[in-house]
Order: C-alpha cells, then structure tokens, then sequence
C-alpha cells in the first residue's frame, strides 16, 4: 500500500565561498523561513538537522564547502509542491548565486518505509547510485520517478 511509503530526497551543493562569507549570507538568512515552510508543509515527515534547527552546520565528507539537505515526505507529490511550487523555488532560482554548478546529479529521490529516517552515509549511497547507474527503482530523480514497492 502506498502510505506504507514515504519519499526521501537527499541533494547536496558545493558553496562558492566559504559559510562566513558575506556573499552567503543571503542564503543562510532564509534558512529558517525555508525550514519552517517545510516543517508546516503538506505531507513533511522529516528532515536532517543538528542543534541548530538546519543541516548547514553537518560536515560530510572532507570539503568544508559541501551542503547537504536530506527530507521525508508522505508523497512524491506533496515533496514537488513544497520544492518546486512554493517560496522555495526562489531558492532554487537563485542557487546558482551560491553554489557550484553540479557536473553529476546533486539530487536523489528513494522510497523508504514510513516512520523510518534515513542516515546522512544512506542518502549519500543513494546519490552515488543514481550518479553512477541512472535513474532505478532505488534511486531516481523528479524526471524519470519509480512507483513505491509494491
């Protein structure tokens, strides 16, 4: 049954410069607006976080530049709307103000059990296969989408 599943997405950005920067500051100061969209957003299950209420601050891998951003949603659906059709997609809009144009897929989508929070190595893993392989049914993107196990 589809409820059974939830969607996770993991994407990751390399910044231009480094957190501090003064040119960043216009993306971190929106983080919590952005956040809080999320966390009251139709079908929002979860999201990667530390202390601070964002995940900018969550090292992974050894470039201090690298961002990670990993969520849960109830739906494929309900993930695109918050991503593509509200206050976030000026985000989106303007990344390339901030971040590294990606040469791979920075993005990938999986279906997971519901209730389950999927780890940061997870997600990573995810990434890579879809890097690697294409789009399958254990990673793929918005584009070419995979229906939930059945």
């Amino acid at each position: 049954m589809a409820s059974d599943w939830h969607i996770a997405q993991i994407n990751i950005a390399t910044a231009l410069y480094p957190h501090d920067d003064a040119r960043m500051s216009q993306f971190f100061e929106q983080l919590d607006d952005i956040n809080a969209l999320a966390d009251n957003s139709p079908g929002f299950a979860w999201r990667l976080q530390s202390e601070t209420g964002n995940a900018t601050d969550i090292q992974v891998g050894d470039d201090p530049l690298l961002i990670v951003n990993m969520s849960v949603w109830t739906s494929i659906d309900a993930l695109f709307d918050f991503a593509y059709k509200s206050a976030h997609r000026t985000v989106i809009a303007d990344r390339k103000q901030w971040f590294k144009r990606p040469d791979v897929a920075y993005q990938a989508l999986w279906w997971l059990p519901a209730g389950y929070e999927p780890s940061i190595e997870e997600g990573m893993q995810k990434l890579l296969l879809l890097q690697e392989s294409g789009p399958c049914p254990d990673a793929f993107s918005f584009k070419k989408r995979f229906p939930p196990p059945a």
